[in-house]
């Protein structure tokens, strides 16, 4: 299994004690995406960005509806607006915290 550590490292820093199961699997889907620097980062000032979070993982993993999702990035754009570009598997992982669907993810 890969070493996902700083991954969890960066959601640890919003979560006291990030799930290594949900992590992973979040890295999982993101797959190659994360080898760039700038595809692991999500730019919450880019409507584009914020719409393909919300069509590829909101929609798809999580099952939220598009107002759900809609009002779950949203909210974690703000909760992370201090980071400029937000990583990733952080972001994934709040809104699915967030919005209550964690589960989809174990």
């Amino acid at each position: 299994m890969a070493d996902n550590s700083r991954h969890t490292a960066a959601v640890g820093e919003y979560v006291d004690e990030p799930e290594q199961v949900i992590v992973d699997r979040i890295v999982g889907n993101c797959g190659i995406y994360l080898r760039s620097k700038d595809a692991s980062m999500v730019s919450g000032s880019d409507p584009k960005e914020l719409e393909t979070v919300r069509k590829g993982f909101a929609t798809r993993k999580l099952g939220l509806d598009e107002e759900a999702a809609r009002a779950g990035i949203q909210r974690e754009c703000e909760r992370m607006k201090g980071d400029g570009k937000k990583h990733r598997v952080a972001f994934y992982y709040l809104l699915a915290e967030e919005t209550g669907t964690l589960d989809k993810l174990r």
